[in-house]
Formats: C-alpha cells, structure tokens, sequence
C-alpha cells in the first residue's frame, strides 16, 4: 500500500561529532527557505555536544539518536523513518554545507516543472569556489575502472571527464545520480526504492540510490541554479585511513552487486585486487 504523505518539509542531517559546522549549516537553512522546516540530526554517537547544543537553541531542531555509527545511508534512514506522515518532502545533507538564501525553495520551484523528478540537487561549490562535480552518469565497468585507476595519475582523461560531467555540464538537467552531500527528494520516492542501501557504510550509497531511483522510474534532476557550499571532510578527516578503507569497500560492493554469477567471477576478483593495491599505495 502505498503512502500518502503532506506537503511539509523535513531536514535529515546526519551527525558525527560535527562541531562548529553544524551551527553555520542551521542558520543558513533558515535562509534557504520562506517555509517552516523541521530538522532531523540522526546523531551516529557524536562525542563533541554539537547535536546536543543545537537541539536545545533551535525549536525546529530534533535530535534523535541512532544507537551507534550506522554510516550515512543507515543513519539517514533512521532520520526518515522518525518522521510523520505529514512530511513529503525531505532534504538529506551533510552538517557541514552552508546555504545560499534562497536556495531550498529553488529545489521546491524545480520540482513543479519536473513531475517525475524524485530527487533535486543543487549545484555544490567547495570552499574556494571550485564546483563540485555532483550531478554525473552512472558509472559503467569501464568508465569505473579507467576513473579509479587512472583519476589520481591523469586527471584529464576521457573516462574522468565523462563521469564528472557536472563540472562542466552546469544546466538544469537530468543526471544519473546526485551528490548524497545535498539533495531533496520525494519521500514517495525515497519509499520507493526504500531508502538508502544501508550496507554501504559510507560512500557509493549516493550512486546507488540514484541508479535505483532511475530504475523504479524516477529522475534524477541537477538544478544548479539552487547552490550550497560544502566544506566537506569535517567527520570523516579524524577517520582518512578508514575512510579510504571504506571508499574502496563501497566500490567494490557496487560493482560487485551489478555482476553477479560466475561468469563474472573473474572481473570481480580483478577489480578486488585492483582495489586493494590501489589503497595500499594510498595509505602507505
């Protein structure tokens, strides 16, 4: 049965001691937007009373605690699944993005000329300006393996170019899947698909839940004239090593759950070994 679901907006952030970051992503969401908006911090066992802090400054602010470090997709959905009936329409981000005024509400507007649009991202800068490639392709095998064997080496090749169309590509448009650091989606869509995969502990789970959403019927639209800034790394830099650890695991999940079976027994042990000698070089 399918639910039917009202016309507020709910924010779901998900929290890892984030510091001062999270102060800066609030206020400035309180410009983002005319409407009223309710925020979730689905807390993965934060230790530095950010998430604490901010639920007790700010009355549209919710902290509710997962249980532990779930990752991102997990603690995402634990986020959405703590909301009513009355919200349709939930933004997922990082704590630490900043909000240009204006900029939620330009999602919202681009949703009305997009019925089939389940998730809206907007165009997302780093801290020096520089655009964040955030709208790209569904990676094939090939164009995976050329961006991941040679995107550190050879910035400039075919296959990175390709999968980080969005740098270049700045035009409200389709996309294959959007960055997880930002988006707002139809919480008929989120349902659809159910949500974020949770085994991916961090990273890839975006690129998965927009294959998916695609595949249940649903686009996935850039809409760059909506910016953020997102300062990126403040959880996960106390972690870099496991987190590379966690990149590679994700990626190999993803790419081993699209090539199942024995004929493809042989790419998956390659891609495995590939893997794992590209993070040993870049850990030692």
């Amino acid at each position: 049965m399918t639910e039917t679901y009202g016309a507020e907006i709910a924010v779901v952030t998900v929290t890892y001691s984030p510091g001062e970051t999270l102060d800066r992503f609030l206020v400035t969401l309180d410009k983002a937007t005319s409407r009223p908006v309710h925020v979730i911090l689905a807390d993965n066992g934060s230790t530095d009373g950010a998430p604490e802090a901010a639920a007790e400054t700010h009355d549209n602010v919710e902290l509710v605690r997962t249980g532990g470090n779930l990752g991102y997709g997990a603690g995402a959905n634990r986020g959405v699944a703590a909301l009513d009936d009355s919200y349709g329409w939930i933004v997922i981000s990082n704590p630490d993005v900043e909000w240009e005024p204006g900029s939620l509400d330009t999602l919202l507007e681009a949703a009305d000329r997009w019925p089939r649009g389940g998730a809206f991202g907007p165009l997302i800068t780093e801290q020096t300006g520089a655009v964040y490639p955030s709208a790209r392709e569904i990676p094939s095998l090939g164009k995976g393996i050329g961006h991941g064997v040679l995107g550190k080496v050879w910035p400039g090749n075919p296959w990175t170019k390709a999968y980080k169309q969005s740098a270049t590509d700045v035009r409200e448009r389709v996309a294959g899947w959007l960055s997880g650091s930002c988006f707002l989606i139809r919480r008929e869509a989120f349902d659809s698909v159910d949500g974020f995969d949770s085994r991916y502990f961090m990273y890839f789970e975006d690129v998965d839940l927009g294959e998916r959403l695609g595949r249940a019927g649903w686009q996935n639209v850039y809409v760059p004239t909506a910016k953020v800034m997102h300062i990126q790394g403040v959880s996960t830099a106390k972690a870099s090593t496991k987190m590379l650890a966690a990149h590679h695991d994700s990626a190999y999940r993803y790419i081993a759950d699209r090539h199942q079976g024995p004929i493809w027994a042989p790419v998956r042990l390659a891609v495995k070994a590939g893997l794992a000698l590209r993070l040993k070089l870049e850990t030692r």
